[in-house]
């Protein structure tokens, strides 16, 4: 389903070569670090029942589980969604993304989740306070609209690389420059709307990458719209990179502000 206004810009997000070299690196567990993080920040969080209160009348005893609504804010491949939607099971999971083509590739990831092609940047067609868990994993934040489709005592668990992330392959050349402090950003933005930063954790650690890794790592991501067609990731020896990120918990606050 797409739901992108009118005369939207034409940018497409994700495109299926970064897809495709994403879900071969997802695959080989060179991330499960981090969706296992994900996965033990949603269940430390334990988003609130759902009260007659709530916009859609759901009492508490009809909640069957803690997050029974997920919503994968650029779902990319569906990986962390999976993954979360695996440690909630009879949820319902949403997946939205900017990329036709990750959607497409979110669903098949999570079978029985709904798709839906939209702009994070822009107002989001989804309903207010209808989400018990959102995720935003390396994708644009819109902290207005977040706050807005978050119930209140719901959940938003953010993921953003550290200054040490890819480290190894920036002094290369082969990845973009990260800013120190994006934690603390992400913080102070979501707390402006609304949201109480409930904790963050470091998932860092060194990644053995040979040269077919090293050229996922980067075609995955941002830097493959930075570089030639044809331009490799330079060495070609096993390399350690490291793998530098904070996953930070929000906690939606009771009244919406």
């Amino acid at each position: 389903m797409t739901l992108l206004p009118p005369r939207a810009p034409r940018t497409t997000g994700d495109d299926r070569q970064m897809l495709e070299a994403r879900t071969r690196l997802l695959d080989s567990g060179a991330y499960s670090p981090i969706a296992a993080a994900l996965v033990e920040a949603m269940r430390d969080a334990r988003p609130r029942p759902r009260s007659d209160s709530d916009d859609d009348g759901t009492t508490a005893e009809r909640a069957a589980t803690d997050a029974s609504r997920i919503v994968d804010l650029g779902c990319g491949t569906g990986y962390y969604a999976r993954a979360l939607e695996h440690a909630a099971p009879g949820a319902s999971v949403l997946l939205a993304d900017r990329s036709p083509a990750a959607v497409r590739t979110a669903m098949r990831a999570v079978p029985g989740s709904t798709g839906v092609v939209l702009d994070l940047w822009r107002p989001l067609p989804i309903r207010d306070a209808s989400a018990d868990v959102a995720l935003n994993v390396f994708a644009p934040r819109n902290p207005e609209e977040f706050a807005r489709i978050v119930r209140p005592g719901g959940v938003l668990l953010v993921v953003v690389p550290t200054a040490l992330h890819f480290i190894e392959l920036r002094r290369i050349g082969a990845a973009l420059d990260i800013p120190d402090g994006k934690a603390e950003l992400v913080t102070a933005q979501f707390s402006d709307v609304g949201f109480t930063a409930s904790g963050t954790t470091r998932v860092e650690y060194p990644l053995v990458a040979d040269a077919e890794t090293r050229e996922l790592l980067v075609d995955m991501g941002p830097t493959a719209h930075h570089r030639a067609d044809g331009e490799r990731a330079a060495a070609s020896d096993d390399l350690s990179v490291t793998v530098s990120v904070d996953v930070v918990t929000f906690v939606r606050s009771p009244a919406l502000q």
